[in-house]
């Protein structure tokens, strides 16, 4: 069985169906609510599957809004139509299943059973072993320079079915509505649909398994990475490479004003700051959060 056969069975798509409208949010550009997607999907459902199977289905553009974050920026958001949605849900569900076992053990974001919690719990055990220098890992505009060939390419080892690939390209490459214009996507996978946030997770486990194989310990949530040595000499060798390594083989951009080498209480990670009460590292709460 290929696996869009697993994305289109009923099973999956129903699962999918429920996520979805359990999840509610605002529609995409065909203005098509949570409310209508059950009569819509009743319809039209064989039409549907028989699209996606043969390679003629094709995914309307997000629709672009802009949230403000806690530095004052905005990140831009790509809302996906209700029915793209189920069918990235679909598609997420099964590729999640493939890469759980995979994934490192030290990768916290929008995995099932782990949270940032989770993510600062490990980063305390560092600072508590005396791993009391730390890389502070920024990568430029993660989510929207995302490179598609080298995400296919990631895929494809894991993923050895064509049409299931095709129509995740399509997804990528599905544009955004802003304005009323719609405007190509050529990098990036637009936060906002179900299939984002795996396929990031996708693209940066290979990062993972590069810091494991180094002997480093590192924690990443999402695009939020942080690398932890005992030395300042050591931190800083470590950032030169993991940074070249970064630019070369996943071809994104570090952003080298905010990559820096720190000791803990100079650092800020996923809404907490570090501080040493006592000999012990703990943490607390921060008001101006990290950027993710």
């Amino acid at each position: 069985m290929e696996l869009i056969d697993v994305i289109i069975s009923k099973e999956n798509l129903n699962r999918a169906y429920k996520k979805v409208v359990a999840n509610k949010g605002a529609g995409g550009v065909d203005g098509m609510i949570v409310e209508e997607l059950g009569a819509y999907i009743k319809e039209n459902k064989d039409e549907i599957v028989r699209s996606i199977r043969n390679r003629t289905y094709m995914p309307k553009p997000v629709r672009r809004v802009y949230i403000p974050k806690d530095n004052g920026k905005m990140r831009p958001l790509g809302i996906p139509t209700v029915l793209d949605r189920v069918i990235q849900q679909a598609i997420a569900q099964p590729i999640i299943d493939i890469y759980e076992e995979l994934f490192s053990e030290f990768s916290y974001g929008f995995r099932p059973g782990r949270s940032c919690h989770d993510a600062i719990k490990q980063a305390l055990e560092y600072l508590n072993e005396g791993y009391e220098w730390v890389i502070d890992i920024d990568i430029e505009q993660f989510f929207d320079k995302v490179n598609h060939d080298k995400l296919i390419q990631t895929l494809r080892e894991q993923v050895n079915d064509s049409t299931t690939l095709n129509l995740i390209r399509k997804y990528l490459k599905a544009g955004a509505m802003e304005k009323g214009l719609e405007k190509a996507t050529t990098s990036g996978v637009p936060q906002g649909g179900p299939l984002s946030v795996v396929l990031s997770n996708v693209y940066l486990y290979k990062l993972d398994k590069e810091l494991e194989q180094r002997g480093l310990r590192f924690t990443r949530y999402a695009d939020d990475t942080m690398v932890f040595t005992k030395s300042e000499m050591a931190a800083n060798r470590v950032m030169k490479s993991i940074t070249d390594w970064i630019e070369r083989k996943l071809f994104l951009k570090v952003n080298a004003t905010k990559t820096k080498v720190v000791r803990p209480t100079r650092s800020k990670y996923l809404g907490f700051t570090f501080l040493n009460h006592g000999g012990e590292w703990k943490v607390k709460p921060t008001t101006e959060k990290k950027k993710s």
